[in-house]
């Protein structure tokens, strides 16, 4: 039977490659709706990863050496890694004033690193990331660019007004094979403790 032009009232559960009609309401008009969260496709589909650091002292970004984090690199040669969003929780306030951001550049498998504090498929039990997270480590060069998305200030936590933060980056920034990012700073943020995640996708090149 074909479906053109034919709207199906109700719900359908359908297989992957299927043809169905539109999904349509009972007063006969077009429904269009995510139905899911807007994340949910990625992660049922096990492409979708979680990386979180502990950082203390967040490095500038025009520094090579233990940059981070997460920092992550993708040494694979068969998916970009998209950035989707990164979450920071501040634990102890810096005594250098400060932005954090992400940075990036060409590199080869960083070198002196330290071990990601954590990282998971964003669907509980699914494999690993082909990209790998590290909570800090030396890249080749130094980033190559500087994006700020939060601050760091010199006030105590007691009147911090960013101490937990989200920031949706919805894809802006995309890690091909060879490259790295991580969060970085645009001043060594001395005496900075921050719990900092960071939301990717791996899609194939």
């Amino acid at each position: 039977m074909s479906v053109d032009n034919q709207i199906q009232v109700g719900e359908a559960n359908v297989a992957d490659g299927a043809q169905i009609a539109l999904r349509g309401g009972r007063l006969g008009e077009q429904i269009m709706s995510e139905l899911g969260g807007r994340y949910q496709e990625q992660a049922y589909r096990k492409r979708l990863f979680w990386a979180h650091a502990i950082v203390t002292a967040p490095v500038i970004y025009t520094t090579a050496a233990g940059t981070g984090g997460p920092l992550l690199y993708n040494g694979t040669n068969n998916v970009n890694a998209v950035l989707l969003g990164v979450g920071v929780g501040v634990t102890t306030v810096t005594t250098v004033a400060a932005a954090l951001g992400i940075t990036g550049g060409p590199t080869s498998a960083p070198s002196s690193t330290t071990a990601i504090d954590s990282r998971t498929n964003a669907f509980i039990g699914g494999a690993a990331s082909g990209c790998t997270p590290y909570r800090v480590g030396t890249v080749s060069a130094a980033g190559t660019f500087f994006i700020p998305f939060a601050n760091l200030h010199t006030g105590a936590l007691t009147v911090d007004n960013a101490s937990v933060l989200w920031v949706d980056l919805g894809g802006s920034i995309i890690v091909p094979p060879g490259y790295f990012a991580s969060v970085a700073a645009s001043a060594t943020a001395t005496t900075t403790v921050a719990s900092i995640s960071m939301l990717y996708a791996e899609v194939p090149v």
